[in-house]
């Protein structure tokens, strides 16, 4: 029997033995101190291609053990769950395998580097439903996103008609795999594809005409807007690489409009903004720390199977890779 540790609503359930493919930065800035902040999860092993600098990882990060490869952890048994934030090339093979294995697996989003893959790998998952596969979209786990429901299942803004959401940062490494299309890369896949799930989140899946104009280096995407019809409603999205920091999201209805900050990572200095009948509220909804926080929170509830599993791969994963093809394909 494991450690017990808190789920952070109060219940207790055993400690999760993740373990990471990849020394990856996400896994630095974003996942470990979220699985931190958890108090229910612990890293007990890493494995990189490099053992040397797995093991400068692990040093730093506080994990238990370095693995000797991919496949020794996958095979250790003591792992209950897996993370990959491999390049978006490498996500079918190693999700795959990690599924075969019987774990739980979070894998980074996009799920797969095409369409293609993502249907390989939701059919995996299909065959492994003891298995339950997260794509890493965190945002519908947490307290800001449920209020934003609650504000529109309320008619806070009357009924919306558009998304406008934008996500872009300064990415100067030439060598970041975000830039190779042979691993995968491209605006729309690490950074387009959060407004395209906020839209799936509140409207609904793609009904209609996509849109779509940016500009490509080397094969790959570095900037793109977009407009994504879904039925009468649209999203219209902006990405890429070579602006500052952008993660705003604008929620546009009949009687108003709600604007977020940061809808996708947010923090407690993160805001909502209501605006509607010339008032204008602002509400700080977020609480946890880091961004992963609640949905590792939920992942570790249905590892000790003390909640059945929401925002699965399988709902969603699909829904969102379609809409990415169709505006990567109106790109050429």
């Amino acid at each position: 029997m494991t450690a017990q540790g808190s789920a952070g609503a109060g219940t207790p359930v055993r400690t999760v033995n993740w373990g990471i493919l990849g020394a990856a930065r996400i896994a630095h800035r974003s996942f470990l101190p979220g699985l931190r902040e958890t108090g229910s999860g612990r890293a007990l092993m890493v494995a990189t291609r490099d053992r040397e600098r797995g093991q400068v990882f692990a040093d730093a990060e506080g994990i238990d053990e370095v693995a000797p490869s991919y496949e020794a952890l996958l095979a250790d048994q003591r792992v209950d769950a897996v993370y990959i934030p491999l390049p978006n090339s490498l996500h079918a093979e190693w999700t795959e395998r990690a599924l075969a294995a019987g774990k739980a697996v979070l894998c980074e989003k996009p799920l797969g580097a095409t369409l293609s893959a993502t249907e390989t790998i939701i059919a995996a998952a299909e065959q492994h439903p003891e298995a339950p596969l997260w794509e890493a979209f965190v945002f519908p786990f947490q307290d800001q996103h449920l209020r934003v429901l609650q504000l529109l299942a309320d008619g806070a803004i009357g009924e919306l008609r558009e998304v406008q959401s934008d996500f872009h940062f300064l990415l100067d490494n030439a060598s970041d795999f975000r830039l190779s299309e042979a691993l995968g890369g491209g605006a729309l896949a690490d950074v387009g594809c959060y407004p395209v799930r906020l839209a799936h989140e509140l409207l609904g899946p793609t009904r209609g005409a996509v849109y779509a104009i940016g500009d490509r280096q080397a094969g790959v995407d570095v900037e793109a807007v977009g407009i994504v019809a879904h039925g009468e409603r649209r999203l219209l999205l902006s990405c890429g690489f070579h602006r500052g920091d952008d993660t705003r999201s604008r929620l546009l209805g009949s009687a108003g409009a709600i604007e977020l900050t940061n809808a996708f990572h947010p923090t407690p200095a993160d805001t909502i903004t209501i605006a509607t009948d010339g008032r204008t509220v602002i509400e700080h909804p977020t609480t946890d720390t880091n961004s992963f926080t609640a949905a590792l929170r939920h992942i570790h509830a249905v590892v000790a199977e003390q909640e059945a599993p929401r925002q699965l791969a399988v709902e969603s994963a699909l829904s969102t890779a379609r809409t990415l093809d169709a505006l990567r394909r109106a790109l050429r």
